[in-house]
Protein backbone atom coordinates (compact mmCIF):
# COMPACT_ATOMS: atom_id res chain seq x y z
CA UNK A 1 0.00 0.00 0.00
CA UNK A 2 1.41 3.60 -0.89
CA UNK A 3 1.57 6.43 0.86
CA UNK A 4 -0.88 7.84 -0.76
CA UNK A 5 -3.44 5.42 -0.22
CA UNK A 6 -2.28 5.48 3.69
CA UNK A 7 -3.00 8.69 3.57
CA UNK A 8 -6.62 8.36 2.48
CA UNK A 9 -7.17 5.37 4.50
CA UNK A 10 -6.86 8.01 7.51
CA UNK A 11 -8.77 10.98 5.54
CA UNK A 12 -11.74 8.67 6.88
CA UNK A 13 -10.16 6.74 9.72
CA UNK A 14 -9.70 9.63 11.93
CA UNK A 15 -13.03 11.52 11.77
CA UNK A 16 -14.76 7.74 12.50
CA UNK A 17 -12.27 6.94 15.36
CA UNK A 18 -13.23 10.60 16.33
CA UNK A 19 -17.52 10.19 16.71
CA UNK A 20 -16.38 6.31 18.30
CA UNK A 21 -14.84 7.64 20.97
CA UNK A 22 -17.33 10.39 21.16
CA UNK A 23 -20.07 8.01 21.47
CA UNK A 24 -17.87 5.76 24.06
CA UNK A 25 -17.27 8.42 26.37
CA UNK A 26 -21.84 9.64 26.06
CA UNK A 27 -22.57 6.13 26.54
CA UNK A 28 -20.64 5.82 29.73
CA UNK A 29 -21.31 9.01 31.30
CA UNK A 30 -24.78 8.52 30.36
CA UNK A 31 -25.26 5.64 32.01
CA UNK A 32 -22.86 6.50 34.91
CA UNK A 33 -25.69 9.21 35.70
CA UNK A 34 -28.38 6.57 35.22
CA UNK A 35 -26.35 3.91 37.63
CA UNK A 36 -26.55 7.23 40.58
CA UNK A 37 -29.62 7.58 39.80
CA UNK A 38 -31.38 4.22 40.14
CA UNK A 39 -29.24 3.75 43.21
CA UNK A 40 -31.00 7.02 44.83
CA UNK A 41 -34.42 5.78 44.22
CA UNK A 42 -33.38 2.46 45.33
CA UNK A 43 -32.34 3.86 48.87
CA UNK A 44 -35.43 6.40 49.54
CA UNK A 45 -37.65 3.22 48.62
CA UNK A 46 -39.60 5.08 45.34
CA UNK A 47 -38.94 2.37 42.93
CA UNK A 48 -42.98 1.60 41.97
CA UNK A 49 -45.18 4.35 39.87
CA UNK A 50 -48.15 5.38 40.81
CA UNK A 51 -50.02 4.64 37.68
CA UNK A 52 -49.87 4.64 33.80
CA UNK A 53 -46.08 4.17 33.24
CA UNK A 54 -43.43 2.68 30.04
CA UNK A 55 -42.48 -1.37 29.93
CA UNK A 56 -39.56 -1.04 27.97
CA UNK A 57 -39.07 -4.58 25.86
CA UNK A 58 -34.50 -4.48 25.90
CA UNK A 59 -35.16 -7.24 22.98
CA UNK A 60 -36.53 -4.41 20.72
CA UNK A 61 -34.67 -1.38 21.83
CA UNK A 62 -31.70 0.13 20.20
CA UNK A 63 -31.09 2.19 22.67
CA UNK A 64 -31.19 5.91 20.37
CA UNK A 65 -32.12 7.60 23.75
CA UNK A 66 -35.25 9.36 22.14
CA UNK A 67 -37.62 8.13 24.54
CA UNK A 68 -35.24 9.56 27.47
CA UNK A 69 -35.16 12.59 25.49
CA UNK A 70 -39.13 12.86 25.06
CA UNK A 71 -39.71 12.63 28.71
CA UNK A 72 -40.11 15.87 30.57
CA UNK A 73 -39.67 13.84 33.99
CA UNK A 74 -36.42 12.55 33.36
CA UNK A 75 -37.18 9.11 34.61
CA UNK A 76 -35.50 6.94 31.77
CA UNK A 77 -31.75 6.27 32.33
CA UNK A 78 -29.66 3.42 30.57
CA UNK A 79 -28.62 0.41 31.95
CA UNK A 80 -26.03 -1.76 29.24
CA UNK A 81 -26.90 0.37 26.25
CA UNK A 82 -30.62 -0.20 27.13
CA UNK A 83 -33.31 1.99 28.15
CA UNK A 84 -35.24 1.82 32.03
CA UNK A 85 -37.80 2.99 33.48
CA UNK A 86 -34.30 4.19 36.21
CA UNK A 87 -37.25 6.85 38.50
CA UNK A 88 -40.59 5.45 38.45
CA UNK A 89 -42.33 7.41 41.15
CA UNK A 90 -41.33 10.59 38.63
CA UNK A 91 -43.51 9.28 35.95
CA UNK A 92 -47.15 10.83 35.35
CA UNK A 93 -48.16 8.87 32.51
CA UNK A 94 -47.04 11.62 30.30
CA UNK A 95 -46.42 8.81 27.31
CA UNK A 96 -44.00 11.00 25.16
CA UNK A 97 -41.60 7.99 25.89
CA UNK A 98 -43.45 5.55 23.50
CA UNK A 99 -44.57 7.61 21.07
CA UNK A 100 -40.76 8.90 20.48
CA UNK A 101 -39.19 5.45 20.44
CA UNK A 102 -38.35 4.89 16.93
CA UNK A 103 -38.96 0.54 17.49
CA UNK A 104 -42.01 0.36 19.11
CA UNK A 105 -39.90 -1.18 21.61
CA UNK A 106 -42.48 0.73 24.48
CA UNK A 107 -45.45 -0.07 26.03
CA UNK A 108 -47.84 1.81 28.28
CA UNK A 109 -49.19 -0.27 31.62
CA UNK A 110 -51.39 -0.02 34.43
CA UNK A 111 -49.96 -1.02 37.73
CA UNK A 112 -47.02 -3.55 38.32
CA UNK A 113 -46.96 -7.08 40.21
CA UNK A 114 -46.13 -5.59 43.54
CA UNK A 115 -48.77 -2.65 42.98
CA UNK A 116 -52.27 -2.67 41.44
CA UNK A 117 -53.92 -0.02 39.88
CA UNK A 118 -57.40 0.59 40.50
CA UNK A 119 -59.37 0.80 36.70
CA UNK A 120 -63.35 1.52 36.72
CA UNK A 121 -64.72 -0.55 34.31
CA UNK A 122 -65.58 1.57 31.15
CA UNK A 123 -67.34 0.41 27.84
CA UNK A 124 -66.26 1.51 24.39
CA UNK A 125 -69.01 3.84 24.96
CA UNK A 126 -67.26 5.40 27.50
CA UNK A 127 -70.42 4.65 30.02
CA UNK A 128 -69.92 2.44 33.33
CA UNK A 129 -71.72 -0.84 34.57
CA UNK A 130 -73.86 1.58 35.63
CA UNK A 131 -76.57 3.48 32.91
CA UNK A 132 -76.31 7.03 32.23
CA UNK A 133 -72.57 7.36 34.05
CA UNK A 134 -69.62 8.20 31.91
CA UNK A 135 -66.53 8.45 32.63
CA UNK A 136 -63.96 9.45 30.42
CA UNK A 137 -59.64 10.57 31.04
CA UNK A 138 -57.62 9.95 33.92
CA UNK A 139 -60.15 8.38 36.63
CA UNK A 140 -60.29 5.73 33.71
CA UNK A 141 -56.93 5.19 33.07
CA UNK A 142 -55.87 7.50 30.21
CA UNK A 143 -53.07 10.07 31.48
CA UNK A 144 -52.08 11.37 28.24
CA UNK A 145 -53.66 14.92 27.97
CA UNK A 146 -54.83 14.69 24.23
CA UNK A 147 -56.06 11.52 24.35
CA UNK A 148 -58.13 12.46 27.43
CA UNK A 149 -59.18 15.34 25.83
CA UNK A 150 -60.46 13.22 23.41
CA UNK A 151 -62.11 10.82 25.21
CA UNK A 152 -64.16 13.85 26.43
CA UNK A 153 -65.21 14.63 22.93
CA UNK A 154 -65.52 10.83 22.19
CA UNK A 155 -68.11 10.44 25.29
CA UNK A 156 -70.13 13.81 24.83
CA UNK A 157 -71.05 11.78 21.39
CA UNK A 158 -72.68 9.07 23.15
CA UNK A 159 -74.47 10.85 25.75
CA UNK A 160 -75.76 13.18 23.44
CA UNK A 161 -77.32 10.19 22.09
CA UNK A 162 -79.53 9.73 25.10
CA UNK A 163 -82.87 10.64 25.56
CA UNK A 164 -82.63 14.17 27.03
CA UNK A 165 -85.63 12.86 29.78
CA UNK A 166 -87.41 15.15 31.92
CA UNK A 167 -84.06 16.64 34.15
CA UNK A 168 -83.02 20.35 33.66
CA UNK A 169 -79.67 19.19 32.46
CA UNK A 170 -78.83 16.90 29.78
CA UNK A 171 -75.53 16.21 31.57
CA UNK A 172 -73.15 17.43 34.48
CA UNK A 173 -69.54 17.31 33.81
CA UNK A 174 -67.62 16.74 36.88
CA UNK A 175 -63.81 17.97 36.52
CA UNK A 176 -62.45 20.97 34.52
CA UNK A 177 -58.99 18.97 33.10
CA UNK A 178 -58.60 18.32 29.64
CA UNK A 179 -61.39 15.64 29.44
CA UNK A 180 -63.67 17.79 31.31
CA UNK A 181 -62.64 20.93 29.22
CA UNK A 182 -63.22 18.89 25.83
CA UNK A 183 -66.28 17.41 27.00
CA UNK A 184 -67.71 20.82 27.72
CA UNK A 185 -66.79 21.75 24.19
CA UNK A 186 -68.24 19.19 22.96
CA UNK A 187 -71.43 19.94 24.81
CA UNK A 188 -71.91 23.42 23.50
CA UNK A 189 -71.28 22.33 20.59
CA UNK A 190 -74.29 20.08 20.39
CA UNK A 191 -76.77 22.46 22.02
CA UNK A 192 -76.73 20.40 24.94
CA UNK A 193 -78.24 21.76 28.76
CA UNK A 194 -74.74 21.35 30.80
CA UNK A 195 -72.86 22.23 34.05
CA UNK A 196 -69.11 21.53 34.88
CA UNK A 197 -67.89 21.43 38.55
CA UNK A 198 -64.48 21.99 39.52
CA UNK A 199 -63.51 21.04 43.07
CA UNK A 200 -60.40 22.98 42.65
CA UNK A 201 -60.61 27.00 42.21
CA UNK A 202 -58.69 27.04 38.99
CA UNK A 203 -58.57 25.46 35.91
CA UNK A 204 -55.99 22.30 34.75
CA UNK A 205 -56.92 19.67 36.90
CA UNK A 206 -54.19 16.92 37.28
CA UNK A 207 -52.02 19.74 34.85
CA UNK A 208 -52.11 21.87 37.81
CA UNK A 209 -49.91 19.60 40.10
CA UNK A 210 -47.06 19.10 37.49
CA UNK A 211 -43.69 21.32 38.52
CA UNK A 212 -43.08 24.68 37.19
CA UNK A 213 -42.13 24.99 33.35
CA UNK A 214 -42.97 21.41 33.00
CA UNK A 215 -43.67 20.29 29.33
CA UNK A 216 -47.19 18.95 29.43
CA UNK A 217 -48.25 18.03 26.17
CA UNK A 218 -46.45 17.29 23.21
CA UNK A 219 -48.89 16.78 20.27
CA UNK A 220 -51.63 18.65 18.42
CA UNK A 221 -55.31 17.98 19.36
CA UNK A 222 -58.87 19.15 17.93
CA UNK A 223 -61.03 20.43 19.92
CA UNK A 224 -64.45 21.30 19.40
CA UNK A 225 -65.36 24.65 18.25
CA UNK A 226 -61.88 25.21 19.08
CA UNK A 227 -60.21 23.32 16.13
CA UNK A 228 -56.84 21.90 15.90
CA UNK A 229 -54.73 23.20 18.77
CA UNK A 230 -50.95 23.21 18.07
CA UNK A 231 -48.78 22.47 21.43
CA UNK A 232 -45.94 21.31 20.71
CA UNK A 233 -43.63 21.59 23.37
CA UNK A 234 -46.22 23.84 25.40
CA UNK A 235 -45.41 24.32 28.97
CA UNK A 236 -47.42 23.69 32.12
CA UNK A 237 -48.23 27.50 32.24
CA UNK A 238 -49.09 27.93 28.33
CA UNK A 239 -51.34 25.06 28.60
CA UNK A 240 -53.55 26.60 31.64
CA UNK A 241 -53.19 29.76 30.14
CA UNK A 242 -54.53 28.34 26.82
CA UNK A 243 -57.60 26.39 28.55
CA UNK A 244 -58.44 30.00 30.29
CA UNK A 245 -58.85 31.41 26.96
CA UNK A 246 -60.98 28.42 25.46
CA UNK A 247 -63.24 29.29 28.87
CA UNK A 248 -63.39 32.96 28.78
CA UNK A 249 -63.90 32.88 24.82
CA UNK A 250 -66.55 30.30 24.51
CA UNK A 251 -68.79 30.68 27.68
CA UNK A 252 -68.34 27.66 29.72
CA UNK A 253 -70.03 27.26 32.26
CA UNK A 254 -67.73 25.87 34.79
CA UNK A 255 -68.33 26.17 38.44
CA UNK A 256 -65.03 26.47 40.69
CA UNK A 257 -64.58 25.71 44.19
CA UNK A 258 -67.93 23.31 43.92
CA UNK A 259 -66.97 19.62 45.04
CA UNK A 260 -68.47 16.62 44.08
CA UNK A 261 -70.39 14.84 47.32
CA UNK A 262 -72.26 12.47 45.56
CA UNK A 263 -74.68 10.83 42.51
CA UNK A 264 -77.75 9.27 43.14
CA UNK A 265 -80.77 8.54 40.86
CA UNK A 266 -83.12 10.79 40.63
CA UNK A 267 -86.57 8.29 39.94
CA UNK A 268 -86.82 9.29 36.58
CA UNK A 269 -83.85 7.85 34.68
CA UNK A 270 -81.75 10.82 35.81
CA UNK A 271 -79.47 11.66 38.35
CA UNK A 272 -79.51 13.96 41.37
CA UNK A 273 -75.83 15.23 41.73
CA UNK A 274 -75.04 16.74 45.37
CA UNK A 275 -72.22 19.42 45.71
CA UNK A 276 -70.93 21.12 48.45
CA UNK A 277 -72.90 23.88 47.35
CA UNK A 278 -75.98 22.86 45.30
CA UNK A 279 -77.96 20.12 43.93
CA UNK A 280 -78.71 19.14 40.48
CA UNK A 281 -81.10 16.90 38.12
CA UNK A 282 -79.34 15.34 35.28
CA UNK A 283 -79.95 12.77 32.79
CA UNK A 284 -76.48 11.86 32.56
CA UNK A 285 -72.96 12.46 34.36
CA UNK A 286 -69.79 12.45 32.77
CA UNK A 287 -67.09 11.94 35.67
CA UNK A 288 -63.98 13.23 34.33
CA UNK A 289 -61.99 13.15 37.60
CA UNK A 290 -57.53 12.81 38.18
CA UNK A 291 -56.43 9.68 40.19
CA UNK A 292 -55.55 12.00 42.49
CA UNK A 293 -58.37 12.52 44.33
CA UNK A 294 -59.63 15.58 46.80
CA UNK A 295 -56.65 16.78 48.81
CA UNK A 296 -56.57 15.43 52.02
CA UNK A 297 -57.23 17.96 54.79
CA UNK A 298 -55.39 17.88 58.60
CA UNK A 299 -58.69 18.09 60.27
CA UNK A 300 -57.97 21.01 62.37
CA UNK A 301 -59.73 23.98 63.71
CA UNK A 302 -59.31 26.90 61.48
CA UNK A 303 -58.52 24.40 58.09
CA UNK A 304 -61.65 26.12 56.23
CA UNK A 305 -59.60 29.34 56.24
CA UNK A 306 -58.44 31.09 53.26
CA UNK A 307 -54.98 31.11 53.69
CA UNK A 308 -55.22 27.52 53.74
CA UNK A 309 -54.06 25.90 49.77
CA UNK A 310 -53.19 22.00 49.07
CA UNK A 311 -50.58 22.93 46.15
CA UNK A 312 -48.17 25.71 45.92
CA UNK A 313 -48.93 27.05 42.61
CA UNK A 314 -46.90 30.41 42.83
CA UNK A 315 -44.11 30.77 45.55
CA UNK A 316 -43.77 34.60 44.49
CA UNK A 317 -46.77 35.39 45.87
CA UNK A 318 -45.34 34.37 49.66
CA UNK A 319 -42.66 36.81 49.64
CA UNK A 320 -41.79 38.38 52.67
CA UNK A 321 -44.09 36.10 54.82
CA UNK A 322 -44.47 33.33 57.16
CA UNK A 323 -45.51 30.21 55.70
CA UNK A 324 -46.00 26.68 57.10
CA UNK A 325 -45.96 23.69 54.85
CA UNK A 326 -47.41 20.75 56.32
CA UNK A 327 -46.46 16.93 54.81
CA UNK A 328 -43.26 14.45 55.11
CA UNK A 329 -43.02 13.59 51.30
CA UNK A 330 -41.27 14.84 48.33
CA UNK A 331 -43.84 17.40 47.31
CA UNK A 332 -43.67 18.82 50.98
CA UNK A 333 -39.91 19.29 50.68
CA UNK A 334 -40.17 20.84 47.34
CA UNK A 335 -42.25 23.48 48.73
CA UNK A 336 -40.45 24.18 51.49
CA UNK A 337 -37.16 24.38 49.96
CA UNK A 338 -39.09 26.64 46.63
CA UNK A 339 -40.57 28.93 49.10
CA UNK A 340 -37.57 29.50 51.64
CA UNK A 341 -35.67 30.38 47.95
CA UNK A 342 -38.38 33.68 48.25
CA UNK A 343 -36.55 36.70 49.80
CA UNK A 344 -37.81 37.27 53.38
CA UNK A 345 -40.00 34.19 53.64
CA UNK A 346 -39.83 32.56 57.01
CA UNK A 347 -41.06 28.88 56.25
CA UNK A 348 -41.68 26.33 58.86
CA UNK A 349 -41.85 22.56 57.43
CA UNK A 350 -43.84 20.42 60.11
CA UNK A 351 -44.14 16.69 59.62
CA UNK A 352 -45.81 14.12 62.08
CA UNK A 353 -43.24 11.43 61.69
CA UNK A 354 -39.58 11.29 63.84
CA UNK A 355 -37.97 11.12 60.18
CA UNK A 356 -38.38 12.20 56.59
CA UNK A 357 -38.50 8.44 55.38
CA UNK A 358 -39.57 7.43 51.38
CA UNK A 359 -38.03 11.16 50.02
CA UNK A 360 -35.35 11.57 46.98
CA UNK A 361 -31.62 12.17 48.47
CA UNK A 362 -31.26 15.40 46.54
CA UNK A 363 -34.41 16.80 48.25
CA UNK A 364 -32.92 15.35 52.15
CA UNK A 365 -29.91 16.89 51.23
CA UNK A 366 -31.38 20.47 50.54
CA UNK A 367 -33.37 20.40 53.36
CA UNK A 368 -30.66 20.17 55.85
CA UNK A 369 -28.55 22.80 53.55
CA UNK A 370 -31.58 25.07 53.72
CA UNK A 371 -31.95 24.26 57.61
CA UNK A 372 -28.18 24.90 58.57
CA UNK A 373 -28.12 28.00 56.36
CA UNK A 374 -31.12 29.41 58.52
CA UNK A 375 -33.29 29.57 55.34
CA UNK A 376 -36.19 27.14 56.67
CA UNK A 377 -36.67 25.43 60.29
CA UNK A 378 -38.06 22.04 60.42
CA UNK A 379 -40.04 20.44 63.25
CA UNK A 380 -40.16 16.44 63.05
CA UNK A 381 -43.02 14.81 65.20
CA UNK A 382 -45.42 17.94 64.74
CA UNK A 383 -49.03 18.63 64.08
CA UNK A 384 -51.18 21.17 63.23
CA UNK A 385 -53.58 21.46 66.53
CA UNK A 386 -55.51 24.84 65.01
CA UNK A 387 -55.26 27.34 62.35
CA UNK A 388 -55.48 31.00 63.45
CA UNK A 389 -55.56 34.06 61.26
CA UNK A 390 -52.24 35.40 61.81
CA UNK A 391 -51.13 32.32 63.69
CA UNK A 392 -50.45 28.69 63.69
CA UNK A 393 -50.13 26.27 66.82
CA UNK A 394 -48.62 23.41 66.46
CA UNK A 395 -48.41 20.54 68.73
CA UNK A 396 -44.49 19.33 69.34
CA UNK A 397 -43.57 16.45 71.79
CA UNK A 398 -46.19 16.98 74.06
CA UNK A 399 -46.58 20.88 73.78
CA UNK A 400 -47.94 23.32 72.48
CA UNK A 401 -46.23 25.90 70.08
CA UNK A 402 -48.00 29.33 68.63
CA UNK A 403 -45.90 31.05 65.54
CA UNK A 404 -46.42 33.84 63.13
CA UNK A 405 -48.45 33.01 60.29
CA UNK A 406 -49.64 34.01 57.16
CA UNK A 407 -49.94 31.57 54.82
CA UNK A 408 -50.56 27.23 55.28
CA UNK A 409 -49.45 24.71 52.42
CA UNK A 410 -50.95 21.48 52.99
CA UNK A 411 -49.52 18.46 50.94
CA UNK A 412 -50.64 15.35 52.78
CA UNK A 413 -51.81 13.66 49.25
CA UNK A 414 -55.10 13.13 48.21
CA UNK A 415 -57.93 10.41 48.90
CA UNK A 416 -58.40 8.62 45.72
CA UNK A 417 -62.24 8.17 44.18
CA UNK A 418 -61.75 4.74 44.21
CA UNK A 419 -64.25 4.02 47.52
CA UNK A 420 -66.70 6.81 45.43
CA UNK A 421 -67.06 5.15 42.37
CA UNK A 422 -67.94 1.75 45.04
CA UNK A 423 -70.54 3.55 46.31
CA UNK A 424 -72.37 4.86 43.52
CA UNK A 425 -72.16 1.25 42.11
CA UNK A 426 -69.30 1.80 39.49
CA UNK A 427 -67.59 -1.66 38.70
CA UNK A 428 -63.66 -1.55 39.70
CA UNK A 429 -60.86 -3.46 38.41
CA UNK A 430 -57.28 -3.89 40.13
CA UNK A 431 -54.54 -3.77 37.08
CA UNK A 432 -51.27 -5.55 37.72
CA UNK A 433 -49.35 -4.48 34.92
CA UNK A 434 -52.06 -4.37 32.18
CA UNK A 435 -51.35 -2.98 28.71
CA UNK A 436 -53.62 0.44 28.54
Amino acid sequence: MSLSDYSAYLVYAVPLLGVTLWHVRARTRREAESAELIREVRESGLTEPPSLHPVIDPVKCCGSGACATACPEGAIGFVAGKAVLANPSACIGHGACASACPVQAISLVFGTERRGVDIPMVKPTFETNVEGLFIAGELGGMGLIRKSAEQGKQAMGFIAKRARGEAPLDVVIVGAGPAGLAASLAAQERKLRYVTLEQETDIGGSILHFPRRKIAMTAPVKLPLVGRALMNEISKEELIRFWKGVVKRFGLPVRFGERLVDIAPDGSGGFRVQTTRESYRARSVLLALGRRGTPRKLGSPGEDLEKVVYRLLDPEQYRGQPVLVVGGGDSALEAALTLAAEPGTDVVLSYRGEAFNRVKPKNRKGLEEAAAAGRLRVMLDSTVARIEPKHVVLKHKEREIRVANEAVVVCAGGELPTPFLKKVGIMVETHHGETA
